[in-house]
């Protein structure tokens, strides 16, 4: 019997290792702009949420507690625009990641589906349907696609890699095309509170959606927004029949976020501050990062949302990396994200404003 892997890519990071032991020889260390991974602190009241529910020997239940539903239902309504949300329009699962390799299986899909995701796009979308045997299609324009057997398209808006967000219109067209052909839209919005050149707007929002979730499921996750990587903290909104067949599945998976998570995410969800005060952060990085790219002759793409800034100075991505990794930067090569971003790299703005600085001192050079 062949082992699963082999339908699988070399794991991609793994081919980074070689350049970040050359970037870690730096004589003041390496700068790591490459994962995008969160540095700073969990805020407290998050962390207090989590330590007063750390007695929780019981199992928790796949579905949350009502509180996290109600926390879930608000943030939707609040934050999405959206309006009379039910619990059963909403899931906590155990982050994001797990839900994206997962989705194709749990729904079902198999050899002879169709799964498609953009051009340029985080690889565990293709993953996900490589494990089940579907056929990944990358598309350019979802609209463009052929829709004899495509059961799950993916958006993503903003991008990862790009930081490019999708307009309203282009938003409208990819769900009026997917409800007209039957194909189910899953849109990864993990980083919408993270707009800095344009406002993402969810797919579930009422000028999106007309007001029905029918055929439409939003991801999201606390990682970014509250510091909370570690914690495993994600949810899906949107169609309360596909959530209520997920639900079944993950009941019987035992898909369970922990009872301390799950208190931590009700804070979370509940307080905007710190969600204000890291914007702050993230923008004061970005804005000293991007001056720095571009004052060493890069050329800054899309990049209007999400924690990366899509440079490239037109050459082949590897080049750049060999060459940022010697001043002791460690990014991540385009060509992670697709062939069709072989010249760009994507460079995280998640350091420690110390190590940023440092960055922006070696860009300078």
């Amino acid at each position: 019997m062949p082992p699963v892997s082999a339908r699988l890519p070399v794991f991609p990071w793994d081919r980074l290792e070689p350049y970040k032991a050359i970037a870690a020889a730096h004589r003041d260390g390496i700068v790591d702009l490459s994962v995008g991974t969160p540095v700073d602190p969990v805020p407290e009241l998050i962390r207090a949420a989590l330590a007063d529910a750390s007695d929780s020997p019981g199992y928790p239940t796949v579905w949350g507690t009502a509180a996290l539903r109600d926390a879930l239902t608000g943030w939707v309504e609040r934050r999405l625009g959206a309006a009379g949300v039910t619990h059963t329009q909403v899931l906590p699962v155990v982050g994001s990641k797990e839900l994206v390799a997962s989705l194709p299986a749990q729904l079902g899909l198999g050899p002879g589906d169709r799964v498609a995701f953009p051009r340029l796009a985080y690889p565990t979308y293709e993953v996900g349907a490589r494990l089940v045997g579907a056929e990944p299609v990358p598309y350019d324009e979802p609209t463009d696609l052929e829709p004899a057997g495509l059961k799950l398209l993916w958006l993503n808006s903003p991008s990862n890699p790009t930081g490019r967000v999708l307009s309203k219109e282009e938003l409208r067209t990819a769900v009026a095309w997917a409800r007209e052909h039957g194909v189910l839209v899953v849109s990864d919005e993990c980083y919408l509170e993270l707009g800095w050149e344009a406002d993402p707007v969810s797919v579930l929002h009422p000028d999106i959606s007309g007001g029905s979730f029918e055929g439409l499921v939003a991801v999201h996750s606390l990682s970014k927004r509250s510091n909370l990587a570690g914690y495993r903290a994600a949810f899906l909104a949107g169609d309360e029949a596909v959530l209520g067949e997920l639900l079944k599945i993950r009941k019987h998976g035992g898909m369970m976020v922990p009872a301390p998570v799950q208190a931590a995410t009700v804070a979370a969800l509940g307080d905007d501050k710190h969600v204000a005060e890291q914007r702050e952060r993230y923008e004061r990085r970005r804005a000293a990062l991007r001056s720095a790219l571009e004052g060493r002759g890069f050329r800054i793409e899309h990049s209007e949302a999400s924690l990366y800034l899509w440079a490239t100075r037109d050459e082949p991505c590897w080049d750049t990396v060999g060459a940022l990794a010697e001043l002791g930067i460690l990014v991540a090569p385009g060509e992670f994200y697709g062939t069709a971003g072989e010249r760009h790299v994507r460079v995280a703005f998640t350091a420690t404003d110390e190590r940023v600085a440092a960055a922006v001192r070696r860009l300078a050079g």
